[in-house]
């Protein structure tokens, strides 16, 4: 039997977190903790773990480090070209280079599912002034998935769009183009935002991607609501890297607690459960449905104002996350050998 072809709250937090390193050799595993640990704390090094002058008898030094890394075995180091991702398609880009540190298959493009709330955040917070108010409307909660919100309530602009971009609400994402497009047009408001949207990716060059709805649930059985490839993921979220990171803050949350307009809160948990363990990461966004599969894009730094983002398309819904954590292993390292 099939899984639901939506994603939402429920069904992301449902889900048992995968292992891992589980499935990994010991020596390997050591290896991407010293990575993490290297995230963690940064490439310049640190008092507290590093070891430093004042310490001489700290003798693990962030070059010793490095070294260590470097001098491994092909079996100790996990690089790009011994990977076994699920993912259909996936990309790494280191984005101060532009360098393409992977990839697979980047430009087969692919049902997005929940990664078109990335853009229906970057064109509402276009459209919408700070500190206006949106109320959720029965057609909103009306959408597959429970996002937890009820029709009448009321969010200001931008505690509704960090809701639905850290847990992937449907409703949210429905309201919030709503009371967008409105300003777009006032009959068919819902269908002018996603025009806008569209038009806006031609804006961008995302130059294979489309949406038909801003939620990215499956329309039917065999049609997406937007498709897209991991190449023109990658750079959308650049460009919100660049240009909007406030959206995006919230993302590296494991969880928050939001409040609508008439003081009641609501518990907001990352459909990202991993988030935690993606050294220094910057942003995050997850996407299922059938059609889908498992999808996410996350942003990492991974040194010292180092950036780099890494999409999966077309995984499963737990593989989606053991793929990402291979990429992120495997950049680390890289750069690293490249210093």
């Amino acid at each position: 039997m099939d899984e639901p072809r939506t994603e939402s709250v429920k069904e992301e937090n449902s889900a048992t977190p995968p292992s891992t390193f589980s499935t990994m050799p010991v020596v390997r595993q050591l290896a991407i903790i010293g990575l993490l640990l290297v995230g963690i704390f940064g490439l310049g090094g640190s008092a507290l773990w590093l070891g430093n002058e004042n310490n001489p008898e700290q003798s693990a030094s962030i070059y010793d480090l490095k070294e260590d890394i470097k001098n491994q075995s092909d079996d100790d180091r996990l690089n790009f070209d011994e990977l076994e991702i699920l993912a259909r398609t996936a990309i790494v880009v280191d984005v101060n280079s532009g360098e393409v540190l992977f990839e697979k298959s980047p430009d087969d493009k692919w049902p997005l599912a929940s990664i078109t709330k990335l853009m229906t955040a970057l064109v509402a917070s276009e459209i919408v002034k700070e500190g206006e108010v949106v109320t959720i409307t029965a057609s909103a909660v009306g959408q597959s998935g429970d996002g937890g919100v009820v029709a009448g309530e009321r969010f200001s602009y931008k505690t509704l769009s960090d809701l639905v971009l850290l847990t992937s609400s449907n409703d949210g994402a429905y309201a919030l183009s709503a009371f967008a497009g409105a300003s777009l047009d006032a009959v068919a408001p819902e269908t002018a935002f996603v025009k806008a949207m569209n038009v806006r990716a031609k804006e961008l060059g995302l130059a294979n991607t489309y949406f038909r709805n801003p939620t990215g649930l499956d329309l039917t059985e065999e049609e997406a609501g937007a498709y897209g490839t991991a190449r023109d993921v990658a750079t959308l979220l650049e460009y919100l890297l660049l240009n909007k990171p406030e959206l995006l803050e919230v993302t590296t949350n494991l969880g928050t607690v939001v409040y609508n307009e008439q003081g009641s809160s609501h518990s907001a948990d990352n459909t990202n459960y991993i988030v935690d363990a993606i050294p220094n990461a910057i942003a995050s966004k997850t996407g299922y449905t059938t059609l889908a599969g498992g999808n996410l894009a996350v942003a990492f730094d991974a040194g010292l104002n180092r950036p780099v983002i890494a999409v999966v398309l077309g995984s499963t819904h737990q593989g989606r996350f053991s793929d990402v954590m291979q990429l992120v292993e495997a950049s680390k390292t890289a750069l690293i050998m490249k210093e």
